[in-house]
């Protein structure tokens, strides 16, 4: 009972210190802090520090699970805006969190939950190839490249958009290696493709594809060939504008709210309008570069200042939700491990109470039960001896097997033989002078007992039970004694088999 009650409490007692568990390095977090993924990753990009102390507070009170962990470590090494503050983390050391990003990504690749999950693949491998990419590791970057549109591949479903995105960027991959025409023609095919995909997953896919492709051009000088790509991204951008709806596809990217689809136009449409500025200004069209230049600044002087306020508010309200919804969790499960343990205390109280009461009538009977059948078996000895033949201390040879077993039982239970340590067949066929063969013949055939050390033992106990009952001043040690028996252990153990309770149990039962 003690120890149930007892772990009962332990587990209300850590699901309670879960919720106020400190951090990394024994600080307390702060108390409207949500341990999970997704606050972590909304704050990595400038606060790589505080998103790591998140990533290890939700992997203590089990909000996160040690390989997601980290998956998202890797993902605020390789990704976090403020590199040198990442690097600085690490011991100091230049692009030393690529180097961590990269040998996270690596360890988990090999990770059962990962391999066993085409997904979890796919989501380290992204973080993978972005890294080894930063480090200009053109090789490793192309590798891991194919395994990952491998991957996208066999996920299926929308994934088959990120592994085109992943096609378009073996191609830049290829050109970085000196096979421009080849990485060209292979980023080419994949933006065909995309172009005449109308969901939001290919439209996303064709601008990453496009801006990849813009970006080799232009550090090549083609900045002709730059023109058509932006233009073709605003064009995209212009039609998920005025027909949202109609790119809906619930894909992981996709914006969920007007806000955020409104800030994912602006963003790269102003990308795209960089492009063709820049490509103008190269190609010295310096009337096309201002009116370019003058678009977007009108965009931007717009749609700036309410950008950054939404998000200002947007944030705000996420957190002091979370805040609230986290306290109002953490209320319920106390008063609920309270009420649990509670109930379960009232509960296992009265069980065993019930349950000692059911076992002690039970005990009591089978008491009584023992002792009548001892009664009446030894008021049959008394009249199987009153009926023995007077011949059969002086010819014992003469009787039947079963006479003369009775006969044998008489005497060993009279002078109780039995309870002597050393008792048995020797001793019996010295003191009736019987041959081995004989004695044998008359428990095989004489008596119920299969052999004579049953026999043997079956009398001690049964002994043993009297005296359990009637001579309460002595112990249990030395009743096992008296009875035969030379270990107090064995004999509580046969006790117990032979009338299920233990001895101690019997006499209580006795008593009663």
């Amino acid at each position: 009972m003690h120890r149930k009650t007892l772990l009962i409490i332990s587990l209300s007692a850590a699901l309670l210190c879960s919720c106020v568990r400190p951090g990394n390095g024994g600080m307390q977090q702060p108390a409207d802090t949500v341990y999970t993924w997704q606050a972590a990753l909304s704050v990595y990009a400038y606060q790589p520090e505080r998103a790591l102390e998140i990533l290890d507070s939700a992997v203590i009170v089990g909000n996160l699970s040690e390989w997601k962990a980290d998956m998202s470590r890797a993902r605020v090494y390789s990704s976090t805006m403020m590199k040198n503050q990442a690097d600085s983390l690490l011991g100091g050391e230049r692009d030393v969190r690529l180097d961590t990003a990269r040998a996270i990504c690596e360890r988990l690749l090999t990770h059962d939950s990962v391999k066993v999950d085409p997904k979890r693949q796919q989501d380290v491998l992204e973080i993978l190839t972005y890294a080894v990419r930063m480090q200009n590791d053109t090789v490793a970057w192309l590798m891991r490249l194919q395994q990952l549109a491998d991957v996208c591949r066999e996920v299926g479903s929308l994934a088959v958009y990120d592994g085109l995105r992943t096609e378009a960027e073996i191609g830049a991959a290829l050109c970085a290696m000196g096979q421009m025409e080849q990485g060209l023609a292979k980023m080419d095919s994949v933006i065909l493709v995309l172009n005449d995909q109308c969901s939001f997953a290919a439209l996303d896919a064709q601008i990453i594809a496009s801006k990849r492709q813009i970006v080799i051009l232009a550090s090549h000088d083609r900045y002709a060939g730059t023109l058509p790509l932006s233009r073709r991204i605003i064009q995209r951008l212009d039609d998920y504008e005025a027909n949202p709806e109609r790119y809906h596809d619930g894909s992981h990217r996709e914006p969920k709210t007007d806000d955020k689809r409104a800030g994912y136009i602006r963003f790269y449409r102003s990308q795209a309008q960089n492009y063709i500025t820049a490509a103008y200004s190269a190609l010295e069209k310096q009337g096309d570069m201002l009116a370019a230049f003058r678009h977007i600044e009108q965009s931007v002087n717009e749609a700036a200042i309410r950008e950054y306020m939404a998000r200002y508010n947007a944030l705000q309200q996420q957190m002091e939700a979370e805040h609230l919804k986290a306290q109002a969790e953490r209320t319920r499960i106390i008063a609920i491990a309270a009420a649990i343990i509670a109930l379960l205390a009232i509960g296992f109280a009265v069980y065993v109470v019930i349950k000692n009461r059911i076992i002690s009538r039970k005990n009591a009977v089978l008491v009584q039960q023992i002792a009548d059948t001892l009664n009446y078996k030894e008021l049959y000895q008394k009249q199987v001896s009153m009926h023995e033949p007077a011949s059969a201390q002086k010819d014992i040879n003469a009787l039947s097997d079963e006479q003369l077993f009775r006969y044998i039982d008489a005497v060993i239970v009279r002078e109780k033989l039995f309870a002597d340590q050393k008792f048995e067949r020797q001793t019996i066929m010295e003191r009736f002078s019987l041959s081995k063969e004989r004695v044998g013949a008359i428990f095989s055939k004489g008596s119920g007992y299969s052999k004579i050390s049953n026999y043997i033992q079956t009398l001690r106990l049964e002994y043993a039970a009297r005296l359990l009952v009637e001579q309460p001043e002595k112990d249990i040690v030395q009743i096992a004694a008296e009875c035969g028996f030379s270990s107090h252990k064995y004999f509580s153990d046969r006790f117990r088999q032979h009338f299920s309770m233990t001895p101690t149990e019997y006499r209580k039962a006795g008593k009663s």
